[in-house]
């Protein structure tokens, strides 16, 4: 009989590739609109957001992986059960992130996350067991659980969107008289607005896998309370670092050159526009996706720019993948929770 020990060994592990996958995935995102306005050299870039992705868990506090861990409720399961519940729906994020990545199509790991675990959770326990918070939102006016996660999902595309828009507007009429130089210092500036980026995308995804191993702890018993140990932190930083390392390139055609002709002060207002969303949705623990900041402000700087040269059926195919990506991930992880509880029934 497979023992709980076994099961929380096999969900470290799976944190780790989940992590990796993030990682790999969310990459190519923070450096696309860099290499395509050709400010920073590929290997560069890919140094400066592996180095301040790793610092941004580190330093960023632990109000997203407080909002990750606490979004549903299994406590009450035996813990083998509960266990299997959480790995089945890290195998059905990173079954998705993988197959994204093949096809280069930018989707979010946030809405694969929620979406595998929501998705285990319901067959195996019911729908109870998710902390939907309708019910506090409408009484208390409270944001938690899948409510304020969702929130943070859908609304961060649309402030990414507005941002954008208007901080392209006026950088172009504060530099409307400015010549061709300018664009040497603007280059330079990416290497700032890459780095924030980074520790922003750091600070908030690598909180993610950091909240679901500290899950993963609690209900294996080998820590009392939902309380991020050090040694957590370093392995989500890391797991999420080597995969930044290997960034999938198929992303970065995708948003750097297949929504807008990105120039050098287009990449640097869409990477001060993604940084500041994604790093104000960390400080009050919200949870959003990087890929869909990142090509939202790639919209919204674009249609500040020119609204016409914006490659809206590009843009749209993009979108149709976020809204698949929830129950494209939930189906997946229902698939592999059924095979588990087949295996841990003959098992027994």
């Amino acid at each position: 009989m497979i023992s709980a020990h076994l099961l929380i060994v096999i969900a470290i592990i799976f944190v780790v590739i989940f992590d990796f996958t993030n990682g790999f995935h969310d990459a190519s995102n923070m450096i696309a609109s860099a290499i395509a306005s050709r400010a920073i050299l590929p290997v560069r870039a890919v140094i400066i957001v592996a180095v301040f992705s790793f610092l941004g868990p580190l330093l960023g506090g632990t109000a997203v992986a407080n909002t990750i861990g606490k979004f549903i409720e299994i406590s009450d399961l035996q813990a083998i059960n509960a266990l299997a519940v959480i790995l089945s729906g890290l195998i059905g994020v990173i079954a998705w992130n993988l197959g994204t990545w093949y096809f280069g199509m930018p989707s979010s790991s946030s809405h694969a996350l929620m979406g595998g675990l929501a998705g285990a959770v319901m067959v195996s326990a019911g729908v109870d067991h998710v902390i939907w918070g309708f019910h506090e939102l409408i009484s208390k006016g409270v944001l938690t659980g899948v409510t304020k996660v969702l929130l943070a999902l859908f609304l961060s595309p649309v402030m990414g969107f507005l941002v954008g828009f208007i901080i392209q507007k006026t950088v172009s009429f504060l530099l409307r008289s400015a010549k061709h130089e300018i664009n040497k210092p603007i280059k330079i500036s990416q290497y700032f607005t890459v780095a924030w980026l980074a520790f922003s995308h750091g600070a908030n995804d690598a909180q993610k896998s950091m909240g679901i191993l500290t899950l993963v702890l609690v209900l294996g018993g080998i820590i009392p309370s939902f309380q991020v140990p050090l040694w957590v932190m370093l392995v989500c930083s890391l797991g999420m670092t080597v995969g930044v390392l290997l960034g999938g390139w198929k992303i970065v055609r995708t948003l750097g050159f297949a929504i807008y002709k990105i120039r050098p002060i287009h990449a640097l207002n869409s990477q001060l526009t993604a940084a500041f969303v994604i790093f104000a949705s960390s400080l009050i623990g919200a949870p959003v996706s990087t890929t869909h900041v990142v090509a939202s402000s790639i919209m919204g700087v674009g249609s500040a720019d020119k609204l016409r040269r914006v490659k809206w059926k590009r843009a749209k195919s993009i979108m149709y993948t976020w809204l698949f990506t929830i129950p494209g991930s939930a189906i997946v992880a229902i698939f592999i929770y059924s095979l588990f509880n087949l295996f841990l029934t003959f098992s027994k």
